[in-house]
């Protein structure tokens, strides 16, 4: 399905196609199916995003504990103009675009190169977070033409648009809640959707102290408890299920031996439901996995580049070593 903004000033400089993934209710239940009989029981993070979900991961990266979007922000901010020229982009493609608030330093360095001529693509699963974020750069740019595609990383990328010098960006350490095998394999598959004369430009969390990573995930304002619940809310909604998200509570661990986060929903009482050809017991004090997001040194990172084939032209990182930025090609 494509949809088309309204308005006579928007009329071809925005669209967003909608890719076939098939009912998305039926695609939840097969990934409750699969994570819900699994030791020890899990949900997939791709879950989180319905409207309330993406409103709520906006607020967490405001968040003062929340250190990777600053971070990112400011090695774009400083390494834009110097990222766009070597790479000869003059189109974006971001992959798990949210809202796409950072990617205007990467927008505003393409249009100094083109002449204010920009062409931006937005890849989400959220149509909502597309378009929140479609809305505000038809404000803040006169000649961008954006071309959403709402669909699913593990389904579509070889359906991305391929016009023009693309800089593809995959940024917010978003490559992280991938385990090793899972995380190879999408790379694989980003190296097979991109052109030769196409760059990456990989967003990655660096390994530190476990106290500043628990604090950003499980910060002292709670709305990282609130966007990890809501996944409960939209199981219960789409299954008309007796479960809500206060039977649960939210929990981040570091776990020190896979050089990963970890975020936990913890029952606090016994719960059970019925799902379409399931019935699912969860004792109280069982732990339910909704996400990882794997953090990295520059030796585990130059390891899974050459397991795919993906050589590294450039790395820029922030004063703090908090994250870094790959940039990347076949």
């Amino acid at each position: 399905m494509t949809a088309r903004c309204d308005g006579s000033a928007n009329r071809g400089r925005y669209r967003v196609d909608r890719l076939d993934v098939g009912d998305e209710t039926a695609r939840l239940l097969a990934d409750l199916h699969q994570g819900l009989a699994s030791s020890p029981k899990s949900i997939p993070p791709k879950w989180f995003y319905d409207e309330e979900g993406s409103r709520l991961f906006e607020e967490i990266t405001k968040l003062p504990e929340y250190y990777p979007t600053e971070a990112e922000r400011a090695i774009l901010t400083e390494n834009a103009d110097a990222m766009v020229a070597l790479a000869g982009a003059d189109t974006l493609v971001e992959l798990g675009a949210g809202v796409s608030d950072k990617t205007t330093a990467l927008l505003d360095a393409i249009g100094r190169r083109n002449n204010g001529k920009i062409r931006f693509v937005p890849f989400d699963i959220s149509q909502d977070a597309i378009e929140t974020g479609a809305s505000r750069l038809l404000e803040r740019y006169l000649d961008i033409e954006i071309h959403g595609v709402v669909g699913d990383f593990d389904l579509h990328l070889p359906q991305l648009p391929t016009a023009g010098s693309r800089m593809i960006a995959f940024l917010g350490g978003t490559i992280g809640n991938y385990p090793p095998e899972p995380r190879l394999k999408l790379l694989s598959q980003i190296i097979s959707s991109m052109d030769y004369d196409d760059h990456l430009l990989l967003g990655t969390d660096l390994v530190k102290g476990e106290d500043r990573l628990v604090v950003a995930y499980d910060d002292p304002a709670g709305i990282t408890a609130l966007f990890n619940k809501n996944v409960i809310t939209v199981m219960a909604r789409a299954f008309d299920l007796d479960v809500s998200a206060d039977d649960f509570e939210h929990r981040a661990i570091w776990n020190r031996d896979e050089a990963w986060i970890e975020m936990h929903l913890i029952a606090k009482r016994d719960v059970s439901f019925d799902l379409p050809g399931m019935h699912v017991d969860i004792t109280r004090g069982e732990y339910l996995l909704t996400e990882i997001s794997a953090k990295f040194t520059p030796d585990s990172l130059l390891a899974d580049f050459e397991a795919v084939g993906l050589r590294v032209v450039e790395t820029w990182t922030d004063g703090d070593f908090l994250v870094s930025l790959s940039r990347l090609n076949k």
